[in-house]
């Protein structure tokens, strides 16, 4: 990923609310596909098809290799399940993540959701989590820092007796899924960090994303497939995403159609 921050035109927005509707659509297909019997690749298929037949091309697939047009990742796996013979069962929490790319540009969103009566303790991960975007983009605007974002994430989550995990973060987004910059979902120091700490200016456009273990402790293990993150002490895991952009006022959520 290149350092460069893209600022984009008010034509270029343009484009990215297109490519974010069909991404939110393809997330709210999905979650309407939740349901207990249902495999994972058989809502993969879903958004793979969905995001075809609205002209997009599915971000996800071949991406760095990744054999799915969706992430689908349940119960105590964080992000990048890949799709597959899994049967998703009542009481599981499902995490769904999807791009879908339009004109040169591409959306971003996810998004965690029931199958079926879950426990408590998941019904009050999926809200948190959910909440602590909004938390963090009051402070997605013009003259604020990246770390200002991270922190009011941190803040909320922990408040609440969660951790957010630190080795996956949110990234800008455009022309390339993943561009500059880096957007942690922690207070970190900008001199002690490599990623620096920009200011935020009308025109960026970027993907917030917290992803949340319902523990204390927030570190993560990768699978034998290179692929999927789960947390290291097996506790449940939710993750919530939109593609934003940053604007003169209030930030333009980009996805944000169609999701509860």
């Amino acid at each position: 990923m290149s350092d460069t921050i893209y600022v984009k035109s008010p034509r270029e927005i343009e484009l990215m609310r297109q490519a974010g509707r069909i991404t939110a659509g393809a997330r709210s297909i999905a979650r309407q596909a939740i349901r207990d019997g249902v495999t994972t690749k058989q809502i993969d298929k879903y958004v793979h098809d969905y995001i075809v037949k609205c002209g997009a091309k599915p971000t996800f697939l071949g991406y760095g290799g990744f054999p799915g047009s969706a992430c689908v990742s349940v119960n105590e796996e964080v992000i990048h399940g890949i799709p597959g013979k899994r049967v998703i069962r009542n009481g599981d929490i499902v995490s769904i993540d999807v791009g879908a790319m339009i004109h040169g540009f591409t959306g971003d969103c996810a998004g965690t959701y029931p199958c079926g009566e879950i426990s408590e303790e998941a019904k009050k991960l999926i809200k948190v989590t959910r909440q602590s975007f909004f938390e963090g983009i009051k402070f997605a605007k013009e003259g604020y820092r990246v770390s200002d974002i991270g922190a009011a994430i941190q803040e909320y989550v922990e408040n609440h007796g969660f951790a957010v995990v630190r080795d996956y973060v949110g990234h800008g987004v455009g022309r390339e899924l993943h561009e500059a910059p880096e957007i942690p979902n922690y207070k970190f120091d900008r001199k002690a960090d490599h990623r620096g700490n920009p200011r935020l200016v009308k025109g960026m456009t970027i993907a917030v994303e917290p992803m949340v273990i319902a523990s204390r402790n927030w570190e993560i293990e990768v699978l034998d497939n290179d692929w999927t993150v789960v947390s290291a002490d097996g506790a449940l895991a939710c993750h919530y995403e939109n593609s934003i952009a940053i604007t003169d006022g209030e930030p333009e959520i980009l996805t944000m159609a169609d999701d509860i």
